[in-house]
């Protein structure tokens, strides 16, 4: 193999060695805390290889099965927790892209011949748990997150997912919209919104720039892309850019006028839904039919070298680990064209803001 990968790579072969060394998964809360009364079996973990389909069975050991049924090879539960606390030790020592010859060697005894199992959606691993609640043992997909590496991203920045204000309130000339458009500091996108907003304009959210992006949100709920607009203009006015308190601010403000007499949490559950899709399924450019990929969750790695598992099952603690542990992200201006105050061939003024959520 003897090809570099990132710690984020390297997470998913750390994954497979830690679970099959401890046979077992533990929930986690919100705040990525262990649940130690909710945890689940595994049964066995399924890789898909270049080579074919392996199937790596708890049993006295680990029972390596290939695709037509043959038994390949049988190693000591014991062989892989120790190889999973030896990668978790390089990884925390190593920076950037790193190759790990002992792994690798380990890797091959096993069948496993690549760090990154190959995967058309969002799924980083198959595993089949015993659930004791239903007494089912499903395979099911899971998305891989290490808090290991640098932070990954939740939902991507492109063109594709900027979004559109149209400015009111006060006609710009033509040399204020080039001291506005010529603010380059370190938070420039903060510091030209605020010098619109000092100079009498006010953003009123137009429309999302693309079609198949806003239908995606659309079929999320008809208010999102305008409760996402709030929220992204409000990340963008200085302040917190943390996803939870922003939607607690939109929130007070309640720019869709919805009904609190009841304390019910309109922007909070609009906001968990549009995280859990992107999570599990939900891409900006390609049309989503709002069908999950990673149908199993997230298994997140923390910084300990613990795993968790957020289950779909309890789908109010995946809610509440994707909302504590995001944020919003300031992607590449020059790359997404936005942030500039510029004047339509209709005769308005306008500013594109863009989104990116990225985990904390």
């Amino acid at each position: 193999m003897a090809k570099s990968y990132n710690k984020g790579e390297w997470s998913e072969i750390y994954v497979l060695f830690k679970l099959l060394g401890e046979k077992k998964v533990f929930a986690g809360d919100g705040d990525l805390n262990k649940i130690e009364n909710l945890f689940y079996p595994i049964i066995k973990i399924l890789r898909d290889e270049q080579k074919g389909h392996y199937e790596y069975s708890l049993d006295d050991g680990i029972v390596i099965v290939s695709e037509d049924g043959t038994e390949l090879l049988r190693r000591k539960i014991s062989d892989f927790m120790d190889m999973a606390n030896m990668l978790l030790g390089i990884i925390r020592k190593s920076k950037g892209a790193f190759i790990a010859t002992e792994i690798e060697q380990f890797m091959s005894e096993i069948h496993c011949c690549e760090v990154k199992a190959k995967s058309q959606d969002k799924t980083d691993i198959k595993i089949v748990l015993h659930d004791f609640r239903t007494g089912m043992s499903p395979t099911l997909g899971f998305s891989i997150k290490s808090k290991l590496g640098s932070d990954s991203t939740l939902f991507n920045a492109g063109r594709t997912t900027n979004f559109t204000y149209t400015i009111t309130g006060h006609k710009f000339s033509v040399d204020e919209t080039k001291t506005i458009n010529a603010i380059n500091s370190r938070q420039k996108f903060i510091d030209r919104v605020i010098k619109i907003q000092d100079l009498g304009g006010k953003f009123e959210f137009k429309e999302m720039d693309d079609s198949i992006c806003r239908n995606n949100f659309v079929l999320i709920d008809s208010c999102l892309p305008s409760i996402m607009a709030e929220i992204l203009l409000q990340g963008n006015q200085g302040g917190s850019k943390d996803l939870k308190a922003l939607t607690e601010i939109i929130s007070e403000r309640n720019p869709m006028n919805y009904d609190m007499a009841y304390n019910q949490k309109y922007y909070e559950h609009k906001v968990k839904n549009f995280l859990v899709a992107s999570a599990l399924g939900m891409v900006p450019h390609t049309p989503w039919n709002g069908k999950y990929e990673a149908n199993g969750g997230y298994l997140v790695v923390k910084d300990d070298g613990d795993i968790l598992c957020y289950h779909f099952y309890d789908r109010n603690l995946f809610e509440d680990y994707l909302y504590n542990n995001t944020r919003l992200e300031s992607p590449s201006q020059t790359k997404y064209k936005f942030a500039e105050l510029y004047r339509g061939e209709d005769g308005n003024q306008y500013f594109k803001l863009n989104l990116q959520v990225r985990f904390k």
